[in-house]
């Protein structure tokens, strides 16, 4: 079993990669498992490959090879090799033959590093040499993404250059996205590189086929900047939909990369109730001029001493790369990390570096953290009030205490603290001192709620700072148990947190379970447990699971088993006689399972006399009254498994002779009067002997059971009894009368049987019973021997030995009593130190008595405990062992090399080793020994615990190799040696400068800024620097020099104007030298420009004429900046900004007043200090306007009449007021005639008519059903004439309507003929003009 951490150990050695061939050639691909015999499966898109005329499998010991024969377009895909839980993909491309033939990788290339396609060129040859196989231990499903994610690199190209690179079509899916999409993607975005300047694009592909609306997609980089408020220049964000395939295509385009735009990327889609994401890196590199040289040789170091360096066209490297000139040497001393404050280290960091510093300090708020710091901005300004600010952030812990502390300037002033803009009130978590001029507010019990902006207040001055409470880290309080499931059964794992609402992730075999698998995984929070379900496990849920949270994790182990029946207990041949009763008992190890009882092959139908019973794991068939007839085999058959319990019921028949009276007595059975015969019974179950007897008068029936008396002797045997082992003993008993007629053991006889019963057998009850029966006339007896069986003894607690890294060898004895049955087996247990659950480790009986048991955590404690097994049943489980633990000792360091040769010295360093497990790391021991030699010679007595070392006293020009291991309690890790042999030489090296790209440039400083300019140098022995600035030494105190065996540093204090020049550095080693400059430029602000003057005034313009400065701040003006003010208020307003020329225009003057105007010049450093002003204002004249007052034309308000709401068919009860309504615009006012039925109502008085406003109401008093029919309203003027109609029907009156509804009745005519008498009756617009509502 891995160590905690890491993840199981993969069937494969050697994995398969992906590859590419042309049409017609064959395809190889081959994988090595970890041990022979190991059974490996290939397939092709998700179906196994068997051998054919297509395919070839071949197998050698640990190699497996698939061959595909005459490779064509149908045969490009996905294909798989799985061994045992381990699966690894892998995919085949079939190109055409023309695009198939690559040059040759013999063929010269001379330019590769003087081209810029040498970064490419470089990443092919380490493709070509094979990348560094996936880390080890990755489970089904785990190892298979990993593996996809190395082949997908290896078959993509390193991304540089143009845009002109990416394809215009669809990119191809990757190799790492498999053919079943796994969430939303088909195709996720993969890790790109690109050269400084090029272009990149990142393509991710969703299936559409299921989704009802397009999906969402958010592109990020980190993890919270979204590109899509970046859109521009350099970044595009694409889409499009493929109908064909129902692919939704989303592209991000970076133009122009810089170093700024490496990093990680992530992208997010989602649907209505659907998730997923990918993260992806992008790395920059910098751009390679034609011109520029081949770095690389001036850090490799020759592979032979004195032999030179090999030269080769090909990318292979002739030596090995040494960056250890670059280290400059430090005292390296072991002190106690001092606290950081992780605010002041963000303040300096580049926003690149947020992530990573909020990752290491605990800060999850990031999108806080950025509006917190980002108001966290110095102010320049003197303050009046404070001698000293609050500092910009503070931090605390949970639970600890904080102090802020302001000083004044004036002792006496009053301060306020504030909280988020509320006063703080003294209390017994704040409290305030008052010290001189120092004030200072006391937080004591830090909390969450603690987490905010304090201000304090004094006058009308404030000073701000943030407070942030780290919550402590989330400890795992109770850890993970291993569980042991079969096929199909419930898991859950439970895990307990020390804070509620933690969050937390769940692992398996090191990949987190997301909620991509919630229909699988059920996850459940309950307080401070948290809780990991899976309905029904299968053989792929196996592996190793983890809670991880931020202060560690918990790991458990699920190993899930195909259901597997034992039979604890087989049922046994019965003999039994007329009317007894019958029970065939049997025992299996899964309580669950049912089962069919049959009699000689036929399924039994139980009744009235036949029983079955099924409780817990035991079966019972219970046969009363046994009749001749039930004399057959019998079987037990479980369902759902290949297993059939069977045995053979006996029936006794009892023969009865006619005798005359005063007969003797007889017993009745199959064996002679004293021939033993051994009854056995299990331990538990009860025994009944029925002895059938006969006999005239009645006999008397005795039963004895001889005992042993003293010493055992050797008893004598019956003539018929077969010899054994032990029939030369003679044994003396003393025969014990039983005669109880009730209890556990009783006897009961009968006319004609006795009957002897022991309920429940005990071990005690084992021996020979005598039956005898005697009665005037004679005496019979038999002897009855009774063997009672049980489950064995526990056996003694295991020992445990050979403790390795994830296994141990456990050793046993066997029990002292194996219940009278030979023992079948053993079962092993284990559980962890602190866990209650046992988790059984085989499923089939372990016959030996040792076992090494394997797949255990490292650093966990465990305990064993052993089962016995005989035919009857397991035992009761051994006392638990020993407490161990498994521990093994690390891995070997990495990195090994040569860091500096001397004459007698060579100084190596390493890095520590990948795996340290639970043992830790107590240093390291470092050994040589001569080339061709086997004798290694230890460099140190003892152990170092650092990473290096300079081994001494070597002798000069030896060649030796050296080697370095890791130590810990379980003993030495293997070994790493250095490659090649050390000739121990001072080697001489030209002397060389190594200018920094950014120093090849003019370096422009600020006046008052410091100058640092460090240049490293190789050379040895240590080469001589000097420095001169225009070919004149240096000189003066304000430049200094600093200079160690690997670099010079030329250092400038605060920067004058003075000091900008052509600096030269040069480092010589005898005869030879190297030489490099410096521009240093120092800046200053401009002055002001010359003889700004007014050239000319008209309107309400102004042009304004002015010189350029007179000092430009030795860099180039970038433009000016122009201002005007009122001559009344002398307020100064910006008129223009970055204006290049040295004349302009304002215009938009105010008439009537004068101006003033004003002109700064700017540089890169800033604007000038002072402004180049007008001496006298410029008025701007008011010119003279004459009045014309506006003609107006007369308006026609004529107009014919014409309805804006008509009448409405209404239907009305009988009795009650009707109203009409309408309204009617025209002029002049239009005359309104009434009409029903073509009749005119002007004269009938139960009609009243109202005309307001251009609303028209006609009011009929009480209707009958005679008043329905059509009503029209007609208007008429000198423009013209309109009318409209309606429907009017009268229903006859409702029972007791008037009663009850009359006020409801009249109540919307009351309300319309009383808002009617509330209108403005006079018209706004005069009598031509009606308005309506």
């Amino acid at each position: 079993m891995p160590e905690p951490g890491k993840k199981p150990v993969s069937a494969f050695s050697k994995k398969p990669r992906s590859a590419e061939v042309a049409a017609g050639s064959s395809a190889k691909f081959e994988a090595e498992t970890e041990r022979a015999g190991v059974k490996v499966r290939w397939q092709r898109e998700g179906c196994d490959i068997s051998a054919s005329d297509k395919y070839n499998l071949t197998t050698e010991g640990t190699r497996h090879v698939l061959t595909v024969q005459d490779a064509g377009p149908a045969d490009q895909g996905t294909y798989a090799v799985i061994a045992g839980s381990s699966k690894v993909k892998f995919d085949l491309k079939v190109i055409e033959a023309e695009k198939a033939a690559p040059a040759p990788a013999s063929d010269p290339a001379p330019a590769s590093a003087e081209t810029p396609e040498a970064p490419r060129a470089l990443v092919q040859a380490t493709e070509q040499q094979g990348s560094p196989p996936g880390p080890e231990g990755e489970g089904l499903g785990k190892e298979e993404g990993r593996d996809d994610m190395y082949q997908g690199n290896a078959q993509r190209p390193l991304l540089t250059g143009a845009s002109s690179e990416t394809p215009d079509g669809p990119a191809p899916q990757s190799p790492g996205a498999s053919g079943d999409p796994i969430g939303l993607f088909v195709m996720r975005p993969q890790d790109g590189e690109v050269t400084t300047g090029g272009s990149i694009t990142f393509s991710a592909r969703v299936a559409g086929a299921s989704l009802l609306k397009p999906p969402v997609v958010k592109w990020f980089k980190g993890k919270w900047v979204d590109l899509s408020s970046k859109v521009g220049q350099h970044l595009q964000l694409h889409d499009s939909y493929d109908r064909a395939s129902k692919v939704y295509l989303f592209e991000l385009h970076i133009t122009d990369a810089q170093a700024a735009s490496a990093g990680g990327y992530r992208c997010e889609v989602s649907t209505k109730d659907k998730f997923d994401s990918c993260n992806f890196n992008l790395t920059v590199h910098e751009a390679i001029g034609p011109g520029d040289l081949d770095l690389r040789s001036a850090f490799r170091r020759p592979s032979v001493a004195g032999g030179g360096r090999r030269t080769s066209d090909s990318h292979e490297d002739a030596g090995t790369l040494d960056f250890s000139s670059l280290l400059k040497k430090r005292d390296s001393k072991l002190e106690a990390p001092a606290e950081e404050d992780v605010w002041e280290i963000l303040r300096q960091a580049p926003p690149s570096e947020y992530e990573r510093i909020a990752f290491q300090h605990g800060v999850t708020d990031l999108r806080g953290m950025l509006k917190r710091l980002k108001a966290m901005k110095h102010d320049e300004r003197k303050s009046t009030a404070f001698q000293k600010k609050l500092e910009p952030a503070y931090q605390v812990s949970k639970g600890h205490k904080i102090r802020l502390a302001v000083e004044l300037a004036d002792p006496d002033a009053e301060v306020k603290w504030l909280k988020n803009g509320q006063e703080i009130q003294m209390s017994g978590r704040y409290i305030f001192e008052s010290i001189g001029n120092r004030r200072t507010l006391t937080i004591s019990q830090c909390s969450l709620a603690d987490d905010a902006a304090y201000q304090c207040v004094v006058g009308g001055e404030k000073c701000s700072t943030e407070l942030f409470v780290k919550e402590p880290p989330v400890l795992i309080t109770r850890a993970l148990e291993d569980q042991l499931v079969m096929v199909g059964q419930r898991v859950e794992f439970e895990c307990e947190v020390s804070e509620e609402g933690a969050q937390v992730k769940w692992l398996k075999d090191g990949v987190e379970l997301t909620r991509e698998e919630t229909f699988k995984y059920r996850f459940k929070k309950d307080g401070r447990r948290h809780h990991l379900i899976i309905n029904e496990a299968t053989l792929d849920d196996a592996g190793h699971y983890a809670l991880r949270t931020s202060g560690g994790q918990a790991l458990a182990e699920l190993i899930v088993q195909e259901k597997k029946l034992e039979v604890y207990q087989s049922i046994a041949d019965l003999t039994v006689g007329a009317k007894d009763q019958a029970v065939f008992k049997c025992e299996v190890s899964d309580e669950n399972v049912r089962g069919v009882w049959l009699k000689n092959g036929k399924e039994l139908v139980p009744d009235s006399r036949i029983k079955v019973s099924h409780i817990g794991r035991v079966h019972k068939l219970t046969i009363d009254d046994v009749t001749p007839a039930d004399e057959a085999d019998y079987s037990f058959v479980p369902e759902g498994f290949a297993c059939n319990l069977s045995a053979k019921l006996h029936f006794m028949e009892v023969k009865i002779d006619f005798v005359p009276r005063q007969e003797p007595p007889k017993i009745h059975l199959d064996c002679p009067g004293r021939t033993p015969d051994t009854i056995i019974v299990v331990a538990g179950n009860k025994l009944r002997l029925d002895v059938p007897i006969s006999g005239d008068p009645a006999p008397t029936v005795i039963w004895h059971k001889a005992i042993t008396k003293g010493n055992k002797t050797p008893a004598k045997p019956t003539p018929d009894a077969p010899e054994d082992a032990d029939a030369g003993e003679e044994w003396v008993f003393d025969k014990k009368l039983l005669c109880e007629t009730e209890g556990r053991v009783r006897v009961e006889t009968t006319k004609d049987r006795s009957i002897f019963t022991v309920e429940g057998a005990e071990k005690e009850d084992e021996g020979v019973y005598t039956v005898t029966v005697k009665n005037p006339v004679g005496e019979d007896q038999v002897n009855l021997t009774v063997k009672v069986i049980d489950v064995p003894d526990a056996p003694a607690a295991p020992k445990i030995s050979n403790v390795g890294e994830d296994s141990c060898t456990v050793d046993w004895e066997p029990p002292a009593y194996d219940g009278g049955q030979p023992i079948l087996g053993y079962i092993l247990e284990r559980k962890k130190k602190k866990s209650y659950r046992w988790m059984r480790l085989n499923f089939d009986l372990l016959r030996e008595l040792t076992h090494e048991a394997r797949r255990m955590i490292e650093g966990v404690v465990y305990e064993m405990r052993v089962y016995a097994v005989n035919a009857i049943g397991m035992s009761r489980p051994s006392p638990a062992s020993q407490p161990f633990m498994p521990i093994g000792p690390p891995s070997e360091p990495t990195h090994l090399a040569v860091e500096d040769v001397s004459d007698t010295t060579v100084s190596l360093k390493w890095r520590p080793p990948e795996r340290v497990g639970a043992g830790g790391l107590d240093g390291y021991s470092v050994e040589h020994c001569l080339e061709g030699s086997s004798e290694w010679v230890a460099a140190l007595q003892g152990l170092t615990e650092r990473t290096s070392m300079l081994v001494k006293d070597l002798p000069t020009g030896a060649r030796l190799l050296f080697r370095v291991r890791a130590h810990n309690v379980a003993g030495a890790g293997p070994p790493v040696t250095i490659k090649e042999p050390v000739t121990v030489q001072e080697i001489l090296q030209r002397p060389r400068l190594r200018l920094p790209r950014h120093l090849r440039q003019t370096i422009q400083r600020k006046v008052g800024e410091p100058v640092n300019l460090l240049i490293p140098f190789q050379g040895k022995p240590r080469p001589q620097v000097t420095w001169t600035k225009e070919g004149q030494p240096l000189s003066g105190e304000e430049v200094s020099i600093r200079n160690s065996p690997t670099d010079t540093i030329l250092f400038i204090r605060a920067a004058h104007r003075s000091h900008s020049g052509t600096y030269q550095v040069t480092v010589r080693i005898e005869s030879m030298e190297d030489k490099a400059s410096l521009v240093l430029q120092i800046i200053d602000k401009p002055s002001p420009p010359q003889g700004i003057r007014v050239t000319e005034a008209w309107g309400f313009n102004v042009a304004l004429e002015w010189k350029p400065p007179q000092d430009d701040g030795n860099t180039e003006i970038w433009g000016y900046t122009v201002q005007k003010a009122d001559k009344k208020t002398m307020e100064w307003f910006t008129v223009l900004e970055h204006y290049r020329r040295t004349h302009c225009v304002v215009s938009e003057l105010i008439i009537g007043n004068g101006y003033y105007f004003r002109v700064f010049s700017h540089n890169m450093v800033g604007p000038s200090d002072t402004a180049a002003t007008t001496k006298e204002p410029v008025f701007i004249p008011r010119p003279g306007i004459t009045y014309q007052p506006p003609s107006y034309k007369a308006l026609d308000f004529s107009e014919a009449p014409s309805f804006t709401r008509p009448l409405v068919n209404r239907s009305v009860i009988a009795g009650y007021n009707a109203v009409l309504c309408c309204a009617v615009r025209g002029s002049p006012k239009p005359k309104i005639s009434w009409f029903k039925n073509g009749l005119d109502l002007g004269e009938d008085a139960r009609f009243r008519m109202f005309c307001k406003q251009g609303v028209l109401t006609l009011e009929i008093r009480k209707p009958c059903p005679f008043d329905g029919g059509t009503y029209v309203c007609r208007a008429t003027n000198l423009e013209g004439e309109a009318q409209c109609e309606c429907r009017l029907e009268v229903r006859g009156e409702k029972a007791g309507g008037r009663g009850q509804g009359g006020e409801q009745g009249t109540s919307w005519d009351s309300r319309l003929l009383l808002w009617l008498e509330h209108l403005p009756w006079e018209d706004p617009l005069g009598a031509g003009s009606w308005a309506h509502y």
